[in-house]
């Protein structure tokens, strides 16, 4: 993601053995179950909304930029350089491709390609600009790993190392880097296998050529599948199981790295917790998780899954209190522009959805509340702009860029630029 949340992006069907344009993710549904708190109660004598919202201004595009002879997935843009991953098989052809991209010019130049060996398929990717260090998740065929490389000359990355155990080689399908105590980590969200539960990997990356296992855990239903970290507190996004909060030592419960310490988990509506961002107000104080749900769906064509905003003040005592939908389509990754207080989300077949997320999310009209007493995003007016709705996108990743754009991957036809909304 990225940023330091995650990336990221898998239904356990995915699997690339197989021609992936027409792949069916409906056999990964979700459920309501999970632990802790659920969705608020609505009010007594809320009526359900069935008004439809007007749309938004569409943002401007350029592009699509790149080659679409293999299906693009995920990004990392740096302060000029951005790289992209690719995914599965397309036309015979696999996903074990990363490209870099001068992302200054209007118009993105390809400057490398590089093709990571012994990959069943990429998925996510991470820039650490201040380490010069990229970060790449590798799944099977037939080993599944993190290929680490110096990036001290952002054109031409250089292998450090491959690092793979026996708790890797099921697939690291998203691999966050986050510090921790001014200290290095990743934590790499494994596939399960039919024999073996899906599980968290934490490393410590102080060294990036020799990582060190510190903390192996199962966790999700069926799987986790992405988390972000921040301030000492890391959130797991667990699928069917809800959004986990961890003390890694910023929480004061004892926690680290080697041993983080639940605080306190929540399911939220329709489950499907995809992936997650830990949002600070920085006017109100306000702490928010915005949490992705990846819906069942088919890899081109359509999509479904919210976006559900959880409220974090109290780790313990964590509920959802607001809710962002767009008929027909589903979320995926998504980026936030803190400084503006803007979420870009990328929505694959409805492109990138840009939403207000500042100040009291979980406070709206009466008018605005939905059947289960969330506020709903769309009509308390937070539904800012859209891009890519109408151009027949599939949109998988999308990420603030230097120039004052967004940049968002479309599965289909590769990197396209997106004009960001009005201050």
């Amino acid at each position: 993601m990225r940023r330091i949340d995650g990336g990221r992006r898998w239904l356990l069907c995915r699997r690339a053995a197989t021609s992936l344009v027409a792949v069916v993710l409906a056999a990964c549904g979700g459920g309501d179950g999970g632990a802790g708190p659920g969705p608020v109660s609505p009010p007594p004598g809320t009526p359900p909304v069935t008004t439809p919202v007007a749309p938004p201004p569409t943002l401007a595009v350029s592009g699509p930029f790149g080659s679409a002879a293999r299906f693009t997935a995920e990004l990392s843009v740096g302060t000029r350089y951005a790289y992209t991953t690719t995914w599965g098989i397309r036309g015979g052809v696999r996903g074990n491709a990363f490209f870099v991209w001068d992302a200054l010019p209007d118009a993105p130049l390809l400057v490398d390609s590089v093709i990571v060996a012994d990959a069943g398929t990429l998925g996510d990717v991470q820039l650490v600009e201040d380490a010069n260090l990229l970060v790449v998740a590798v799944e099977p065929a037939p080993r599944g790993a993190i290929v680490l490389y110096d990036v001290t000359d952002r054109t031409r990355p250089r292998l450090l190392a491959r690092y793979e155990t026996a708790n890797t080689r099921n697939g690291v399908h998203t691999a966050t880097v986050a510090r921790v105590g001014g200290r290095l980590h990743g934590f790499l969200c494994i596939n399960p296998s039919a024999s073996e539960p899906a599980r968290l990997v934490i490393v410590d990356l102080a060294d990036p050529a020799a990582p060190r296992e510190l903390w192996v855990r199962a966790l999700g239903q069926p799987f986790v599948h992405d988390v972000f970290v921040r301030d000492g507190v890391l959130l797991t996004a667990e699928w069917d199981a809800g959004l986990q909060a961890w003390d890694l030592g910023g929480a004061g419960r004892g926690g680290s790295p080697a041993n983080p310490v639940s605080l306190g988990s929540v399911a939220t509506v329709g489950g499907d917790v995809h992936n997650v961002w830990w949002l600070r107000d920085a006017t109100s104080g306000a702490r928010y998780a915005l949490v992705g749900e990846e819906g069942p769906g088919t890899v081109g064509s359509s999509a479904s899954g919210d976006i559900h905003v959880v409220d974090v003040s109290d780790w313990g005592a964590m509920r959802e209190v607001a809710v962002f939908t767009v008929p027909n389509a589903g979320a995926h990754n998504f980026w936030v522009d803190e400084a503006r207080g803007v979420l870009y989300a990328a929505y694959y077949n409805s492109g990138v959805q840009a939403l207000d997320v500042r100040g009291a999310l979980g406070e709206c009209a009466a008018s605005a509340r939905d059947a289960r007493g969330r506020c709903d995003l769309a009509r308390a007016g937070r539904w800012l702009g859209r891009a890519l709705h109408d151009r027949g996108t599939y949109v998988w990743g999308v990420e603030g860029a230097p120039n004052g754009t967004v940049l968002a991957t479309d599965m289909l036809r590769g990197l396209w630029r997106v004009g960001r909304v009005a201050p």
